[in-house]
C-alpha cells in the first residue's frame, strides 16, 4: 500500500513534468485599410443611425476587398443643441485623432447627418492641423445650413474646415428645411437612403480612396 508521503512526492513530481499553459494576451485589432467616423442625427438611438449605417454598407461594397470599420460617434443627439452639439465636436475631435495617431495608414472618412454634420464640421475645425492628411474624404446629410436652422441651433452655422473641403460631398434633398432655404418638407429630411443620395456619397467617397 503506498504510503501518503509518497503519493504526494508521485504528485508533485507529475505537477513539474507538466508544462504551464498560461492565456495568450490579447491581440490587437488590426487597423483597417479604411476607418469610417460617423455622427448621427437628431434623436436617433446611439450608434451609426438610420443614414451612417446604409452609407457604410455601400462604401463596403464598392471598396471590398478592403477592410472597411466604422465607429459611431458617442454622443447624446438631443435637442438640447447648446450642450449636445459640443459634446458631439468633443468626441468626434477626439475619435478622429485617436485614429489618426494609432492608425496613421489607415483612410479615413468622415460622415454626418443633421446634427451629426455639424458636429463633423466643428470637430474639423477643432482637430490638431496635422489630423487632415488622414482624412480621404467627407460626406455630410442634411447639414444645418438655412436661417430655420440657424434659429434651432441658436448659434452660427458652421462649416467644414478648409483642409477637407475639397473632399466632401454635401448632399442635400430639396425641400429639406434643415438644409434647403425656403424648404418645408420634414418628409425630405428623413429620405436621404430612399432619394439614393446615400449611394451618391458612397461612390463619391470611394473615388477619393
Amino acid at each position: 500500500m503506498t504510503t501518503k508521503p509518497a503519493m504526494l512526492l508521485v504528485l508533485a513530481a507529475l505537477a513539474a513534468a507538466v508544462p504551464m499553459v498560461t492565456a495568450a494576451p490579447a491581440a490587437a485589432a488590426p487597423c483597417p485599410d479604411v476607418e469610417v467616423v460617423f455622427a448621427r442625427g437628431t434623436n436617433e438611438p446611439p450608434g451609426l443611425g438610420s443614414v451612417g449605417g446604409p452609407f457604410v454598407d455601400d462604401l463596403r461594397a464598392r471598396v471590398a476587398p478592403r477592410t472597411v470599420d466604422a465607429a459611431a460617434v458617442d454622443y447624446p443627439a438631443t435637442n438640447d443643441f447648446n450642450t449636445s452639439t459640443p459634446a458631439g465636436t468633443d468626441a468626434a475631435r477626439s475619435l478622429i485623432e485617436s485614429i489618426a495617431a494609432g492608425c496613421p495608414d489607415t483612410e479615413m472618412v468622415l460622415g454626418g447627418y443633421s446634427q451629426g454634420a455639424a458636429v463633423i464640421e466643428l470637430a474639423t475645425n477643432e482637430a490638431s492641423p496635422q489630423t487632415a492628411q488622414h482624412v480621404a474624404a467627407s460626406a455630410l446629410f442634411g447639414a444645418p445650413r438655412t436661417g430655420f436652422s440657424g434659429l434651432l441651433a441658436g448659434r452660427s452655422l458652421p462649416t467644414l474646415a478648409p483642409a477637407y473641403a475639397a473632399d466632401s460631398i454635401d448632399q442635400c434633398n430639396q425641400g429639406d428645411p434643415i438644409c434647403w432655404e425656403g424648404g418645408w418638407d420634414m418628409g425630405a429630411h428623413v429620405s436621404y437612403v430612399q432619394s439614393g443620395k446615400v449611394a451618391q456619397a458612397a461612390d463619391f467617397v470611394a473615388g477619393r480612396l
